[in-house]
């Protein structure tokens, strides 16, 4: 059976590498040959984690994502991340449809907010409505989470699966509970995720350096100084290091900002830290606390003061910390591990 993916990025950003690439092995082991078109290149992400803007790499992604879908017809299945065509109405999806192809498409965070709250009235009016249609045309839609699937559903979507965005237990060790002299805190993500939902934290993060100087901020994925304070390490993210990063926090924070784009949000950074038998602490919003059960698994924070309070406590409590990092671990072997959903997804793609 020949598979046709066509991803948004290459494996170099996180939401193709996880929600497609780390499938591949998988499902080619199963009998699948995989062929994989992603729409930006690693030349286009360069640039966009450098703030950059080439106008020109875009362009080509457009053109080779065109090429593209004049070999549609030589695959079994086709998956879709996302879209086929960012920022333009679902047509090509359309046309799928109209030749008879009940394409797969896959989501992870809610991207249907780019157009239906798009500041632009002209995004706002003639795009609105794209992902769900996109939806509607669809076999089947697999959505990252509930707020997404019930998206689908109201958009008429004809076959809804919810598969989460999961980690692979064989790369993904349980932290030794070694003593050391400082308390690590940890962050990982990119910058854009930093600035809007890290560096707004800047006032409890100081707060609580300057309450306990035995704690630091280990920032993955920031490279430089962001007068977060003193005792802030900023580590650059790399595919091959960041378990090894993950295994050097004691505790692991995903502060977000409540709003409807959130809410789409599969908690990765979550499910990364608990895959570690590393506790969470979150804010309320979206799937947070579903991997981050309340003093289950970690503890949830509803305003500054208690993410003071929570990681002090944590600091302080080492039996209720592994208890909590313990049943993070198996809430990760029994939901949200590669070993679990990739077998749902070889069932999806052999019908």
């Amino acid at each position: 059976m020949k598979i046709l993916y066509l991803t948004k990025y290459t494996r170099m950003a996180g939401s193709s590498r996880m929600r497609s690439y780390q499938y591949f092995p998988y499902l080619e082991r199963s009998g699948m040959k995989i062929t994989v078109k992603p729409f930006f290149d690693d030349d286009y992400l360069k640039d966009f984690y450098a703030g950059k803007k080439n106008i020109s790499t875009v362009i080509k992604s457009y053109l080779r994502r065109f090429l593209v879908l004049f070999s549609v017809l030589k695959y079994n299945k086709v998956v879709i991340e996302k879209e086929i065509f960012p920022f333009i109405p679902a047509v090509a999806e359309w046309i799928l449809k109209l030749f008879g192809i009940r394409y797969i498409v896959d989501y992870d965070d809610a991207i249907f907010h780019n157009y239906d709250q798009s500041s632009n009235p002209i995004i706002k009016k003639f795009l609105g409505n794209k992902i769900a249609n996109v939806m509607r045309y669809s076999g089947i839609v697999i959505a990252g989470n509930h707020y997404l699937a019930e998206y689908a559903w109201r958009s008429g979507a004809k076959k809804i699966e919810i598969i989460p965005t999961v980690i692979d237990l064989d790369r993904y060790p349980i932290k030794a509970n070694l003593d050391s002299e400082k308390f690590i805190v940890g962050w990982i993500g990119t910058k854009t995720t930093f600035e809007k939902h890290l560096l707004p934290c800047k006032n409890w993060v100081k707060e609580l350096q300057s309450q306990d100087p035995n704690i630091q901020f280990n920032i993955v994925g920031i490279r430089e100084d962001m007068d977060l304070g003193k005792n802030v390490k900023y580590i650059q993210w790399r595919e091959k290091t960041e378990v090894s990063e993950i295994l050097k926090m004691d505790v692991g924070i995903m502060p977000l900002q409540d709003s409807e784009w959130e809410k789409g949000k599969c908690a990765y950074k979550l499910i990364q830290y608990a895959a570690c038998g590393i506790p969470g602490v979150a804010s309320d919003v979206g799937m947070n606390k579903d991997v981050c059960i309340d003093n289950v698994t970690g503890q949830i924070a509803y305003e500054d003061q208690d993410w003071i309070d929570h990681i002090l406590f944590l600091k302080n409590n080492s039996l209720q910390k592994k208890e909590m990092g313990n049943n993070a671990r198996q809430l990760v072997e029994q939901k949200y591990c590669i070993q679990v959903t990739a077998d749902k997804w070889c069932k999806i793609l052999s019908k």
